[in-house]
């Protein structure tokens, strides 16, 4: 049995939610044209950022997707995963005005002190 690989499932998880390549565009601000790219296998690596807008527009699984694009995998037993969340996460901060970032931080650490009380 062949395992079907990134550009497969994302066609596929597109498909199954019966949405166009423009439509995604208009969900996720990425291009149709690199959409297209990306279901074709022309394009190897795509962003982390990327991968996680599609993965909320297809209500799949970010980690998954990022296994099958070949960002996740075991070294020395240790998921990597967490330094691709954090990237993901330095990426989108850069993407933000500075009251959304401050809300951001005070958000955080209002998370941190709910968890201190505990």
């Amino acid at each position: 049995m062949e395992t079907k690989g990134l550009p497969e499932v994302l066609k596929e998880l597109r498909t199954a939610k019966d949405l166009s390549l423009r439509q995604v565009e208009k969900k996720t601000g990425v291009s149709n044209a690199y959409l297209s790219q990306l279901e074709n296998g022309k394009i190897k690596e795509p962003s982390p950022h990327i991968l996680h807008k599609l993965a909320e527009v297809y209500d799949t699984s970010y980690n998954n997707l990022m296994k099958l694009a070949g960002y996740i995998h075991k070294i020395e037993g240790e998921n990597v995963s967490k330094k691709i969340m954090s990237d993901v996460a330095f990426k989108a901060m850069t993407e933000l005005n500075d009251d959304e970032k401050e809300a951001v931080l005070e958000y955080i650490e209002f998370i941190r002190n709910k968890r201190k009380k505990k």
